[in-house]
């Protein structure tokens, strides 16, 4: 049933291939020819094929198979496997919001959009991967987290036909789909990386996962730019990644299901999602909440804007093209330091570490300002790349380590979903900010204030994961903990009228 699905998806995608090659007379632009018949045909293919997959890889609750092995009995070849499947699929994941960036030149051209029209493309992305995220991740604690990869790898098997669409709108569509799959994913494979690999150095595994995926989702994405734009235009982005997505399903049976889920699945009490900030949790919840929070308003907001203030403060300044290739570079040894720090020292002093250093470099550019000195300048952009690289390689992994199994798929698509809301509201503010006298400065001080408040608070009542954690008794821990959250639950459907006591 799952192959069947696939097949008529890639029936339905592979029509959409055969539609932009033949249209190479046209220079590859297929802006207004309008949706034919087999266009139609094409599309109810991919849907219907999306459905059936998606519905065979969704068990009944307390069916299934044999789950997973422990992750104390697991062969060490099967963890890596895992490890190695996983952070392809974070690859995968990262390159599909990282296109956007190179598509929207060519797209902008070919469909006569101003600059008010082509911003839609990022708002609209970036509001797919906030429903994706919250979706997923409440998604990965009721149907699993194996179900929940698959379900997303095949809405990126199917929305790669967005090179083929002939309207801005269906783009627009398109996108939206495409950013809930991807904010779907990326907290689901932390819960699932949490609950199949032993402690010890699973933590500084998740956080180079974590960066290094992110990095090199960014480079994969503008080499294929780089390469495939001259050639055969924007378009081609989309159906380049075809192959990466069909491997990556091909894969699927080295993704097992976590045993941890496998095992409480067959409780019939039902953790709400209200969980998240109910007692013992709310804390968790807030505190995780601002880290997000600050880190969007720093990196959707203010670094957007700091290619084009640097450009425009001096003809000799920093090209935007220089600003990000800095940003991946310096992503390597920043994630591979933070994953020291924080399986070897402190989860929540490394967090706090690279709080700090995000704050101080804002505050070095509301004092220097756009026209200072240039190497005070260079430093502080350096400075301030390396903060959030490091702020956004521990969110993921601290959020997946400190919350129980049975809330922790929640927790991270909520985590995950915060951090990208930064991207509805915070170009919005930067831009109303920039346009008065001193603005750089008054931006950077505006989105230093969250970073510091957000550093304060883990520092203060952040929990503490262990990064070792008891060589026995890690599995009795977690069971104990999912038993108190369980409970507090029935608890609160109690009081609320909900079941019966």
């Amino acid at each position: 049933m799952f192959w069947t699905g696939v097949g008529l998806t890639c029936a339905g995608v592979g029509q959409h291939v055969w539609m932009f090659v033949d249209s190479a007379s046209m220079d590859f632009h297929m802006a207004m020819m309008g949706m034919s018949g087999t266009m139609w045909a094409a599309m109810a293919a991919i849907v219907l094929g999306v459905m059936v997959s998606g519905r065979a890889v969704v068990q009944p609750s307390g069916a299934g198979g044999a789950p997973a092995p422990a992750p104390d009995s697991a062969s060490r070849a099967s963890r890596r496997r895992l490890i190695g499947v996983l952070s392809f699929a974070l690859l995968v994941d990262q390159m599909k919001p990282a296109t956007l960036a190179f598509i929207q030149p060519g797209m902008r051209a070919e469909f006569h959009l101003g600059a008010e029209e082509i911003a839609w493309l990022p708002t609209v992305a970036l509001s797919g991967t906030v429903v994706g995220s919250l979706v997923g991740g409440r998604a990965a604690d009721r149907v699993g987290r194996r179900a929940t990869i698959l379900i997303a790898s095949l809405l990126f098997l199917g929305t790669t036909v967005c090179g083929a669409m002939p309207t801005f709108g269906g783009i627009l569509v398109m996108c939206a789909l495409m950013g809930m799959a991807a904010g779907g994913m990326l907290p689901v494979v932390y819960a699932l990386m949490t609950e199949s690999l032993p402690p010890g150095r699973r933590a500084a595994i998740m956080v180079l996962q974590a960066g290094l995926t992110t990095t090199g989702g960014y480079m994969a994405a503008a080499g294929l730019a780089a390469v495939l734009i001259p050639m055969t235009g924007w378009r081609v982005l989309w159906f380049a990644q075809l192959p990466l997505v069909l491997i990556l399903i091909a894969l699927n049976r080295w993704i097992p299901e976590s045993a941890a889920f496998t095992a409480q699945r067959s409780r019939q009490v039902r953790v709400p999602a209200s969980t998240l900030f109910r007692r013992a949790q709310r804390t968790n919840t807030l505190v995780v909440s601002g880290y997000a929070l600050a880190w969007g308003l720093v990196y959707w907001g203010f670094i957007t804007f700091l290619p084009s203030q640097l450009e425009a403060a001096s003809s000799g300044g920093m090209s935007a093209a220089t600003l990000l290739f800095l940003s991946s570079l310096l992503s390597i040894p920043t994630c591979v330091v933070a994953a020291w720090l924080y399986m070897r020292w402190s989860a929540r002093g490394t967090m706090v570490v690279y709080a700090a250093l995000t704050v101080a470099a804002l505050l070095l550019l509301a004092a220097v300002g756009m026209d200072g000195s240039r190497p005070i300048l260079l430093a502080a952009v350096i400075l301030l790349f390396a903060g959030t690289a490091g702020v956004i390689a521990l969110i993921g992994p601290y959020t997946a380590e400190v919350y129980p199994l049975a809330i922790r798929g929640t927790a991270g698509g909520w985590a995950a979903a915060v951090g990208k809301s930064g991207g509805a509201f915070g170009p919005p503010l930067i831009a109303l900010v920039l346009s008065a006298p001193g603005s750089t400065r008054t931006a950077a001080l505006l989105v230093a204030l969250p970073m510091a408040l957000a550093g304060g608070a883990i520092a203060l009542r952040g929990s503490t994961p262990s990064a070792a954690g008891p060589p026995a008794g890690g599995t009795r821990l977690s069971a104990v903990l999912d038993d108190l959250v369980r409970g507090e639950s029935v608890r609160a459907a109690e009081e609320d009228g909900t079941v019966a006591p």
